[in-house]
């Protein structure tokens, strides 16, 4: 089973200061539409061969245009022994049709 988090339960996460790693996992003509705030790019192509960047010690919260990349980005990482990944429901589209801010770039 895969965890999700929706737009509102993440922007309490955020609120509170949660320290979780937030993987934008679309593609660099996607992100340059606009981001969640704090997010990092690791396009999704490229996640087995970054897999062992990733902590196993904190929530890694993944999110893509609607949330569907990102859930089977999230199953592959639960096959792979993570417990610890999150797909963010209804990707970028949901957060913004939440009523989120979008940043204009990636944190660096």
């Amino acid at each position: 089973m895969i965890k999700e988090i929706d737009a509102h339960d993440l922007q309490a996460r955020i609120n509170e200061g949660d320290d979780f790693l937030l993987l934008d996992i679309r593609s660099a003509g996607e992100i340059a539409q606009g981001v969640l705030p704090d997010a990092e790019h690791l396009p999704m192509h490229l996640i087995p061969l970054k897999i062992s960047d990733l902590p196993k010690d904190k929530a890694i919260i993944l999110y893509c245009h609607s949330g569907a990349r990102s859930y089977h980005a999230c199953a592959y990482l639960a096959q792979q022994g993570f417990q610890n990944a999150i797909n963010l429901r209804g990707g970028i589209l949901g957060w913004a049709r939440s009523g989120f801010q979008l940043a204009a770039r990636l944190a660096s």
